[in-house]
């Protein structure tokens, strides 16, 4: 069947700005898509610790990027500031997840590792390997550009190995100004089949607007998909049961595992 979601709604809770690509995807599957972002992608209140660390890019081995929003949000700030992207080629860049290594190579940054799994534990263990065991990690100097929120998985374990790192807030997610939220409600209550969260802070806001930690009983029945284990992780927090997860995490494999999610449904019904 080549458009097994059609006759389906799916909602796509990521931001504006970025749901285009899920959406079109979605769509190509025969899915009806409302989208309806529960995050708005700003710049941080303020630019002190990021402003700081550029100033100091020279002290630096590492550079961290764990999405493609860290990298847009810096390399603003960085042309901001004067600087240029030449500035970093003496520091080692890791970006995580192939959108993000894209996302530099397109802004001319050389990136120097890829990890084969997304997770803080999956980069961890790369960038171990790559420095050539976890004791080659001590004394590095590791600048983390990053949303104001984050998981402190991977800072930890860095430091625990003897590596020093700086979080650096380079953008922040908020709740979008705008959202109607007796309009959000009847909306998943009433319209959708699936719901697809691309990250935790897709859920967390949703569990902020309804004032709940319990969003499994404001979305009854509806049909839960995560774009990764992080993202999976925190809607079991909040109540959810999650349906839908791809092994891979990107937003095509999202697509594609939720067209087969109900490929399957319509094969053994």
């Amino acid at each position: 069947m080549d458009r097994p979601l059609e006759g389906r709604t799916v909602i796509v809770t990521r931001a504006a700005s970025q749901a285009a690509d899920l959406t079109t995807l979605l769509e190509g599957y025969g899915a009806n898509v409302i989208v309806c972002p529960t995050i708005e992608i700003r710049e941080p209140d303020n630019y002190d610790r990021l402003d700081e660390a550029l100033d100091h890019l020279y002290g630096y081995d590492w550079l961290i990027f764990t999405s493609t929003n860290g990298v847009e949000f810096f390399l603003k700030r960085l042309t901001d500031r004067g600087l240029h992207v030449s500035d970093l080629d003496e520091i080692k860049v890791c970006a995580i997840g192939q959108r993000t290594a894209d996302k530099l190579h397109d802004a001319h940054v050389h990136v120097d590792l890829v990890p084969s799994h997304s997770t803080a534990e999956g980069v961890f263990a790369a960038l171990s390997e790559f420095a050539g065991g976890d004791e080659h990690l001590r004394g590095l100097n590791i600048l983390l550009p990053r949303a104001a929120v984050g998981r402190e998985v991977l800072p930890e374990a860095l430091q625990k190995a003897g590596a020093r790192v700086d979080v650096v807030t380079t953008y922040q997610t908020v709740v979008p100004e705008n959202l109607d939220r007796g309009k959000l409600a009847a909306m998943l209550t009433g319209s959708g089949d699936c719901i697809a969260f691309t990250s935790p802070s897709t859920i967390k806001n949703l569990a902020r607007l309804f004032d709940t930690h319990d969003i499994g009983k404001t979305l009854p029945g509806i049909v839960v998909a995560c774009i990764g284990s992080v993202t999976a992780e925190a809607a079991a927090e909040y109540g959810l049961r999650v349906d839908i997860q791809p092994e891979q995490f990107t937003t095509k494999d999202l697509a594609q595992a939720i067209a087969k999610f109900y490929s399957d449904l319509c094969s053994s019904a």
